[in-house]
């Protein structure tokens, strides 16, 4: 029998190393007792933060020790946490953490409203008097600009406060999901029987024998609808809470409020959803193609994930794909290409799937500790495009570090999923020029396409739901599973009109994690987009090209995400970058039905 193994049974070289943060849960803890201690000298601080140059840099000095330190112990239980969801002592590591986090939130929220009372010619004041809070011109810029979302310091150390119970849902439903349910065990075509698991569904969707397929599905969505009105509840409260916490900040809408945080404008996210939806001709033109290379009188639910060339596809072993990802990047720079070799050499990756552990792939890390990627590797295409997506997260982490001050190391997701999906096209262009492997290249453009699909179409339309779902709590409308069913069957149909629904696809909404992020999604599309502007640019004009993309990714968060792309030659307030983007989907399409021609 296939089964899922235990962590123990994995060796060490494919688990991530940890005691790179902390030697061990004791060091962790030693910490955790240190920096709690340390939260509440923050709100000595409360009321006289600007009272002159010389404090407020006292201030930000400390804020940036604590969070530091904050961030390394949160890491690491996170990290501990989705080894295995099961396991209730790194679980109740992560509360402690989660618990640490929002307290030292909630210590340092009076700042953002005491700088708020500044205007620009005090903040310049400042900055004469006391030089080195130039380092901070973009940070004042930024909390100046949130001034009429912001409110006064009781209210917004409340809401901080409340920024742990405010996740709820989405914790809860990372349980549910990850640590309770179980899926059941069916059997393949030649007897082996296999358990089904978030992280193989997809890859079983794969499987050439179409009973089967159909098998894992209805099995899978059957199992989803045991616990439907739970996650049904989980997802209402989530986006109830964007809508009260928008409320709460002056917002007109949910949607309003999650992008201002970045300062994208509301137009890119329209101009996103209507430039995809007046191109879906092209999805359909794919989702055909798949029927006709299947086949088959009507394309299924079930078919969807299938390969145009209709088998799984060449084992690409986890050594494999790291070769092949360290070769593509080239075009990059060699100390680009470099760090990810070192990076893949010194464990930042967590390969195998195990028992309990989060499904899914991320990257994850601090200021002071290096990338760590999770991934639950299946030896296929796909798991090779998913590690090559994490590792360019990984980079985009390590160039903002090593250029910028704390305070601007990180960035928004708008501009983090460009980075990942850089990595994805490159990855796809050196295969598709250099393996002489015919069916490794068919099944790369295959996998590429697939991407595409997923990526641009399915993340718009999951976009698409997302904004009905908010507007509809807006209204004051009710939220049940119905209405999740209703809305998410209505865009399923209109995005795959050539396709057949059934019965259990609308369902699908109860397996997607993304939607307790508050308006996350969006990004993947306008990613994809941006990211085959920025390769076909490094393609044609070199090193020039190569190094602006670079600046961009080391400009971290010292600029807004929109000027952070501009930087790398893309304007995303345009359509022009997804309607690229379009252009290379149907080229690939054009490729692949001439080679299914053959």
């Amino acid at each position: 029998m296939s089964s899922v193994p235990e962590r123990e049974e994995i060796d060490t070289s494919y688990r991530w190393d940890l005691t790179s943060i902390y030697e061990d849960d004791e060091a962790w803890e030693e910490a955790y007792e240190a920096v709690d201690a340390r939260v509440d000298d923050l709100r000595e601080y409360e009321g006289h933060a600007t009272d002159d140059a010389e404090t407020l840099r006292e201030l930000f000095e400390l804020r940036e020790e604590i969070m530091r330190e904050v961030a390394k112990v949160r890491s690491y239980a996170s990290l501990r946490s989705a080894e295995d969801t099961r396991n209730q002592e790194y679980q109740a590591l992560q509360a402690k953490a989660e618990s640490l986090s929002s307290s030292a939130q909630s210590a340092a929220s009076f700042l953002e409203p005491e700088l708020q009372e500044l205007d620009e010619a005090d903040v310049d004041s400042l900055i004469e008097t006391e030089p080195a809070l130039a380092a901070y011109e973009h940070y004042f810029d930024d909390v100046l600009r949130m001034k009429p979302h912001t409110r006064s310091a009781e209210v917004e150390e409340l809401l901080a406060e409340l920024g742990e119970v405010a996740g709820a849902s989405s914790d809860i439903y990372g349980m549910l999901s990850n640590a309770d349910m179980t899926f059941p065990t069916v059997e393949r075509p030649d007897g082996e029987a296999v358990e089904i698991s978030l992280g193989n569904f997809t890859k079983l969707q794969k499987h050439p024998d179409r009973g089967f397929r159909r098998e894992v599905y209805e099995q899978f969505y059957d199992e989803w609808a045991e616990v439907r009105n739970a996650v049904g509840t989980s997802l209402k409260n989530s986006v109830k809470k964007d809508v009260k916490y928008a409320r709460a900040r002056n917002y007109e809408t949910a949607r309003e409020a999650a992008l201002n945080g970045p300062n994208v404008p509301v137009a890119v996210y329209d101009t996103l959803v209507d430039t995809v939806r007046a191109n879906l001709d092209s999805l359909h033109r794919h989702t055909e193609l798949k029927r006709d290379a299947l086949d088959v009188d009507e394309l299924e639910m079930w078919d969807l994930y299938m390969s145009l060339t209709g088998d799984e596809g060449p084992d690409i072993p986890y050594e494999q794909a790291r070769e092949y990802i360290v070769e593509a990047v080239a075009p990059l720079g060699e100390p680009y290409q470099t760090r990810v070799q070192n990076g893949l050499d010194s464990r930042w990756v967590d390969v195998y799937e195990n028992r309990g552990k989060r499904s899914g792939a991320f990257s994850a890390g601090t200021y002071d500790t290096q990338p760590f990627i999770s991934m639950n590797y299946q030896d296929d295409i796909s798991s090779m495009f998913t590690l090559a997506h994490e590792l360019g997260h990984s980079m985009h982490s390590e160039l903002a570090k090593d250029a910028q001050p704390w305070q601007y190391a990180d960035y928004t997701i708008f501009v983090a999923e460009v980075a990942s999906t850089v990595n994805e096209t490159l990855l796809t262009h050196h295969l598709l020029e250099t393996v002489e492997d015919d069916e490794l290249r068919m099944h790369v453009l295959d996998e590429y396409l697939e991407r595409f699909r997923q990526t641009l179409f399915r993340q718009a339309m999951f976009a698409d739901f997302e904004l009905r779902i908010h507007e509809i709590a807006e209204a004051d409308g009710a939220l049940t599973p119905d209405r999740f069913d209703e809305e998410y069957r209505d865009l399923k149909s209109e995005f795959y009109a050539p396709a057949e629904l059934d019965d259990r696809i609308p369902r699908e909404w109860m397996r997607i994690p993304h939607f307790y992020y508050n308006y996350y999604v969006y990004q993947y599309a306008t990613g994809i987009s941006a990211a085959v502007a920025i390769v076909e640019r490094i393609l044609d004009e070199g090193e020039d090209a190569a190094e602006a993309y670079r600046e961009a990714l080391s400009l971290g968060g010292s600029a807004y995400p929109i000027e952070v792309l501009e930087t790398a030659g893309v304007d995303m307030a345009s359509p022009e970058p997804i309607e690229s983007a379009l252009s290379v989907y149907d080229e690939y399409l054009d490729r692949m039905a001439e080679l299914l021609a053959q």
